[in-house]
C-alpha cells in the first residue's frame, strides 16, 4: 500500500512538472512548427557502489506515428548503494522529430527502497526534456549524478 502511494505522488509531482516544462516559452522557429509528443516505455536494471551503472531497453512512441526500439544506458557517481530492476514510463517535451530524442540527458537523483522501489525525475538534453516514473524492485539508497542515454537499438 505504501508503494502505491509513493508511486501516485511521485507521478503526480512528474505530471506537474510537465505542466511546468510544457508551457516555458520557446523561440519563434519552434512557434512556427508544429511538434511532436513522444512517450518512452523501458525497463532497466543496474547496481550502485558509489558509482552507479544500469542498462535497459525501450520503445518509443510518437504521436506522428514514429516508434523506435532504444537502448538505455545510466552512468554516474555519488553516495549510493544498491541493485535494482525497474520498469517504467516516460514523457517527452514537444520535439520536431524522433531523432532529438537520442542522447545524453543530465540527471540527479535521491532515492531509497527494499524489496520494492519508486522514483520518478526530470531530466534534459539541450531543449528536449524527460520525466519518467519507474517502479521495480531492488535495494538501494543513496544520491546520484550522471547521465541518462538513450540510443537506437541496433541497426
Amino acid at each position: 500500500m505504501k508503494t502505491y502511494r509513493l508511486q501516485r505522488v511521485l507521478s503526480i509531482a512528474v505530471f506537474l512538472l510537465m505542466i511546468v516544462l510544457s508551457g516555458a516559452p520557446g523561440t519563434s522557429d519552434a512557434a512556427d512548427k508544429k511538434g511532436t509528443k513522444c512517450k518512452l516505455q523501458f525497463s532497466i536494471q543496474g547496481w550502485s557502489v558509489f558509482y552507479e551503472t544500469a542498462t535497459g531497453t525501450g520503445t518509443v512512441t510518437c504521436d506522428n506515428g514514429q516508434t523506435r526500439r532504444v537502448k538505455i544506458n545510466v552512468k554516474g557517481g555519488g553516495l549510493t548503494a544498491g541493485k535494482s530492476s525497474l520498469k517504467g514510463t516516460g514523457t517527452f517535451s514537444e520535439v520536431a522529430d524522433i531523432h532529438e530524442i537520442f542522447g545524453a540527458y543530465g540527471k540527479a537523483e535521491a532515492h531509497a527502497g527494499v524489496v520494492k522501489s519508486a522514483g520518478a525525475q526530470v531530466m534534459t538534453k539541450g531543449n528536449v526534456s524527460l520525466a519518467i516514473a519507474a517502479t521495480g524492485q531492488g535495494i538501494n539508497l543513496g544520491i546520484a549524478f550522471g547521465k541518462f542515454r538513450i540510443d537506437p537499438a541496433g541497426r
